[in-house]
């Protein structure tokens, strides 16, 4: 027997990541203390056998050419004696009442060297001080900022030796189906879409969605001699939807346009996933638009969420429109009055969101209306 002897080698970097949560209690007490460029710095913490610090501005630190009036800033300091040019990566974000990190106020720092004790680096402009005291995010006059530290510790070279007597190959099932789709071989069941023709099967399409199912083995059947009419989604949607139930994958693009109007074709695309009960590919998509919300899309994404019951997707939009600078832009938008007009209970819940927890007869009429 053939016996193929296996050897490999990694360069493995050990690194160490430590969190250190600081509560500002008491937010305007301190802004009226610390005046421009006086900070506040938290307890000691230890990450990568190291002491860490973070110094906490209200009223803003220097910039290289003079001050950031109106920010809050942060920075991250060393404070280990006899430390020298360590290697850190670290986070700075607000958190909201549940704890998570608020998407539109983290700043990341790649790695970074720090030469010795009391060297620092950090973010003059943090948070600005008004969108801040605007959002839900100060509750009770206080706010949390965590930071996460990565540190590099050091560096090396490790080796294995295994013996496979059998090697293998990785599933290409999705190959397979993927080509039983292209070549129509078999097919048994015919779609019309936009005025263009799919071949697809049966079986396929029943095992990969119960609403398929119901309908190919269902009220359909007599008519499987005839296309197939789809008159509620466009033929592109349809034959990215067919790529993924016979290859569990989404179709890669390299067309530039559409892959700037990705956020647009996932959009059309989760419609289409809720409408076949495809839940994975729901899902996928429902990820896309959070990682793709600004102030044009927000108001659609927001429309979408309410109707296609996508709960974090809503999350991520409000989580975004915290800030008013964001809510404003997204009033602005084209989108708002589709959202307005289509999902005003999504609308009264953002409302109600942004009350302070104290006027809650408040929320509960806008829930209400």
């Amino acid at each position: 027997m053939a016996k193929r002897r296996k050897v490999t080698s990694a360069i493995v970097a050990e690194e160490e990541t430590g969190t250190h949560v600081i509560k500002i209690d008491g937010y305007s007490r301190t802004k009226k203390l610390l005046k421009t460029g006086k900070c506040k710095a938290s307890i000691p913490f230890m990450v990568g056998d190291h002491n860490w610090v973070v110094e906490y501005y209200p009223n803003g630190n220097k910039y290289a050419d003079g001050y950031a009036p109106g920010f809050i800033s942060v920075y991250l300091v060393l404070d280990s004696a006899g430390a020298k040019d360590v290697n850190a990566e670290f986070t700075f974000s607000v958190l909201d009442k549940g704890g998570e990190p608020v998407p539109s106020y983290i700043k990341s720092v790649s790695p970074h060297i720090f030469p010795s004790k009391g060297s620092d680096w950090g973010f003059a402009n943090f948070i600005k001080q008004k969108d801040l005291e605007r959002s839900v995010h100060l509750s009770g006059d206080s706010f949390r900022i965590r930071c996460e530290v990565t540190v590099a510790k050091k560096i090396r070279s490790e080796e294995t030796h295994t013996i496979q007597y059998v090697v293998v190959p990785p599933s290409n099932l999705h190959q397979q189906l993927g080509g039983l789709l292209n070549s129509k071989d078999g097919a048994d069941v015919v779609f019309r879409v936009g005025g263009e023709i799919f071949s697809a099967h049966r079986s396929v399409l029943a095992a990969r969605s119960p609403v398929f199912k119901a309908e190919l083995f269902g009220a359909m059947r007599e008519k499987s001699g005839e296309p197939i009419e789809i008159d509620d989604t466009e033929a592109d949607v349809f034959k990215s939807l067919l790529h993924f139930i016979y290859t569990d994958s989404l179709p890669e693009s390299t067309h530039q346009d559409a892959i700037q109007d990705e956020a647009v074709i996932a959009s059309h695309l989760l419609v289409a996933a809720d409408r076949y009960n495809i839940e994975r590919l729901k899902l996928i998509c429902e990820e896309k638009l959070c990682n793709h919300i600004d102030t044009k899309m927000v108001a659609t994404s927001l429309a979408l969420a309410d109707q296609h019951n996508c709960h974090g997707l809503k999350e991520a939009c409000f989580e975004f429109l915290a800030s008013p600078s964001n809510l404003e832009a997204m009033i602005a938008s084209d989108g708002y009055q589709h959202l307005k007009s289509s999902c005003p209970s999504a609308l009264k819940e953002l409302i109600a969101r942004f009350l302070p927890v104290e006027l809650i007869a408040a929320k509960d009429i806008i829930r209400s209306i």
